[in-house]
């Protein structure tokens, strides 16, 4: 079996990867930085499952990976684009077919994958503050940009989550937590502690 090079890498970088927290009072910093820890752990998690399995489905009513990626690209193609100028749910999105037909193997798939975080990155970076009281509409219904970011962060933990509990399933135990290891509670915060490394 082919082991994807992501794998290997945080196989050997795991934890020690993880980026010291910043301390910031700024919600589009943070905002963004929250983006990139969920970003992080379904890559982890993905990086830990053969192609086969990313389109695999437990059963009829469940989502394959793939699947979840697709959904999220359309997503966030239709939020992010034009953000404060068009309504988030763009005319030419077709939602039901987010969860048909995903692209046919794992490199068809990261490029969707990164191509939709690049539209939250963009969008966020080209905001201020004074931007965050305006109003966007998502399916006709008002918003505040802040309502409109924290419904997407909400929305992609979310599903990040469904493909961090996919990925465990299928690889079982070759499974390495791209969180706190079980049993590993009390090393971890010692190491937080000393700095050694973040909780994000």
């Amino acid at each position: 079996m082919n082991i994807p090079l992501a794998l290997i890498l945080f196989s050997i970088v795991g934890e020690n990867s993880r980026m010291p927290l910043r301390f910031t009072t700024s919600y589009l910093e943070d905002s963004v930085s929250v983006f990139r820890q969920y970003k992080k752990l379904a890559e982890s998690a993905m990086a830990q499952v053969t192609e086969e399995q990313l389109f695999a489905a437990l059963d009829d009513e469940m989502n394959s990976i793939a699947v979840i990626v697709k959904h999220m690209a359309g997503n966030m193609r239709s939020r992010w684009t034009d953000l404060l100028t068009t309504d988030g749910e763009k005319p030419d999105r077709d939602r039901d077919a987010e969860f048909i037909s995903p692209p046919p193997d794992r490199a068809s798939l990261n490029r969707l994958w990164e191509d939709g975080w690049e539209c939250i990155f963009s969008a966020l970076a080209s905001l201020s503050d004074s931007d965050l009281d305006r109003t966007i509409t998502i399916r006709g219904e008002p918003h505040s940009v802040t309502q409109a970011i924290n419904r997407q962060v909400a929305h992609y933990s979310y599903h990040c989550g469904q493909i961090v509990f996919l990925a465990k399933h299928f690889a079982h135990d070759r499974w390495k937590s791209p969180t706190i290891p079980r049993n590993r509670s009390a090393e971890f915060n010692r190491r937080v502690v000393a700095k050694e490394l973040s909780q994000r």
